[in-house]
């Protein structure tokens, strides 16, 4: 189990030291001592809690005693056991508790009473409909943070709809602008939403933290899937404000520079080049013998290269397709032009820059023995994340949990008779 910290001494050789949670001379945790309720399913909100909880946040993930996380059953499974889970759910303790049991209502005020953060993404008025709304919990906890992830945001004439990833995809304008000029509008393979939604719910509950400290009170964070997706997709409003300019599917080109595509090499492989810079451009046109094209007028700005894309395409597409991805790759590195292969997952883990950055690292796992996974999400060289243990199974730390809270076994084994846990 390792994290993610830069060398002390920044001269020395070799990659960075990665210790375990636990191990001796580890450097404490940027968020340790900070407590997260992940109260989510799914993908946005509790991809949220990891990224705290990598970054040392003690995270209490309450799932219903009945129906777990949908998460769990998430895509390929190791002897029945979801490996996507053992992703999202690592670092948390995993606890039970049914929130709509009047038992169970009473127990998680009890647990939010010494929390920092609650994350939650249930339609809006679902915690209010069990006595869970935020006059409840803020009762019990004024510095409380508490999260709300939705489709659509918390009012609005959608905002009981149910809302996805997806969704997102499609109202944002993605979609639209995705695939090629004469195919259909085409939908992302992955929860692209969900974890541009997680990054941004991450980054809101540190800033709504961060202004408790200057007021002591916490307050509530309203985060709508539909609207990370539109900021990263960039000007479009202002395009279309100031000129009525419409952004359309361009393919793998850009409206904005070229040559910008991915290329077939000779021994079947691919890759993929950018120009953004006009010495870059400059430097691929002579690499692949045309230089004549660095003269045109219209070659200077990014705008007039994308407006002569099939000329500079043909012209990089053709060298490359003469050549196997090792020479094509060489070549590019020794013109200093910008170049990558197009990996699947097996080049990814085999490709020296992120073996050396330690991205993809080991967990040990008590169900499944030794497992590869995505390592935390940057370094930090003084209060570095660490990845303590992957995903656990269904409550398995319901008693520990409550325990820590003050309820007795007599009391635990009760709520369990309930149908609370």
């Amino acid at each position: 189990m390792t994290g993610h910290h830069t060398p002390a001494d920044p001269s020395r050789s070799g990659p960075p030291e990665r210790d375990g949670l636990g191990q001796a001379g580890l450097p404490a945790q940027a968020l340790a001592g900070l407590r997260v309720l992940d109260l989510a399913t799914l993908f946005a909100g509790p991809l949220a809690a990891t990224l705290l909880g990598d970054f040392g946040a003690e995270v209490i993930k309450v799932e219903h005693p009945r129906r777990p996380d949908p998460a769990r059953g998430h895509g390929p499974a190791e002897d029945g056991i979801g490996l996507w889970w053992k992703l999202l759910g690592r670092n948390k303790k995993t606890i039970t508790l049914d929130l709509s049991h009047p038992d169970g209502r009473d127990v998680l005020l009890r647990l939010a009473t010494g929390a920092d953060v609650v994350i939650e993404n249930f339609r809006p008025g679902t915690l209010e409909k069990w006595g869970l709304g935020w006059d409840e919990l803020s009762a019990v906890n004024p510095r409380l943070v508490l999260a709300r992830v939705t489709g659509f945001g918390q009012f609005g004439p959608y905002a009981r709809r149910p809302g996805f990833g997806t969704l997102a995809e499609a109202m944002s304008g993605f979609a639209a602008i995705t695939g090629e000029p004469d195919g259909p509008p085409t939908l992302p393979p992955f929860g692209l939403a969900d974890g541009i939604a997680a990054l941004t719910t991450s980054y809101a509950v540190l800033t709504a933290l961060r202004g408790r400290e200057a007021s002591g009170r916490g307050q509530v964070v309203d985060l709508a899937l539909i609207e990370p997706l539109l900021t990263v997709l960039g000007p479009q409003p202002l395009w279309y404000d100031r000129l009525g300019h419409v952004q359309t599917r361009t393919g793998n080109r850009s409206g904005n520079v070229a040559p910008r595509n991915t290329y077939r090499t000779a021994d079947g492989s691919w890759v993929a080049v950018s120009t953004s810079a006009e010495s870059v451009a400059e430097r691929v046109m002579r690499l692949v013998g045309r230089p004549e094209l660095i003269d045109e007028p219209w070659f200077p700005t990014g705008t007039g290269r994308a407006a002569h894309a099939d000329e500079l395409d043909e012209a990089v597409g053709g060298w490359i397709a003469r050549h196997g991805r090792a020479e094509v790759l060489a070549a590019f590195e020794k013109a200093e032009a910008a170049v990558a292969p197009v990996y699947d997952i097996r080049g990814v883990l085999a490709d020296p820059q992120y073996r050396a950055l330690g991205t993809v690292t080991e967990v040990p796992d008590d169900e499944l023995g030794t497992l590869r996974m995505q390592n935390v999400l940057f370094r930090l060289s003084e209060t570095p994340g660490a990845i303590r243990w992957a995903g656990r199974p269904h409550g398995a730390d319901t008693d520990e949990v409550l325990t820590g809270i003050g309820l007795d076994r007599a009391a635990i084994d009760g709520l369990r008779r309930a149908g609370a846990l």
